[in-house]
């Protein structure tokens, strides 16, 4: 679906790398182009890798991201309907 399309116009980094990575300015640059995302959130995961979260306020689409420390940009999830949400956590009980 999305991702296949994505991969498809990304030029192939090499053989050991999954057809659906790239560099990261060309990732976000086609996002950017071809769905009108942006960066929404990001987070530190293992290894230092960074988790990004791109998306449409216009189209609704989005697509989650993992760069590695090389700089390699991988696409992990892509999707519809995305939406901000602004929640807040529950209370904390306390200990009475």
């Amino acid at each position: 679906m999305f991702c296949g399309g994505l991969a498809a116009m990304l030029p192939s980094p090499g053989t050991a790398e999954s057809q659906t990575c790239g560099p990261r300015d060309i990732v976000v640059a086609r996002l950017a182009e071809t769905y009108g995302e942006s960066r929404q959130s990001i987070g530190l995961g293992s290894n230092n890798a960074v988790m990004e979260v791109f998306a449409s306020d216009e189209t609704g689409t989005w697509t989650i991201t993992v760069t590695s420390t090389s700089g390699v940009t991988c696409l992990v999830a892509s999707g519809l309907a995305f939406e901000t949400l602004a929640e807040t956590l529950p209370p904390k009980e306390s200990d009475a």
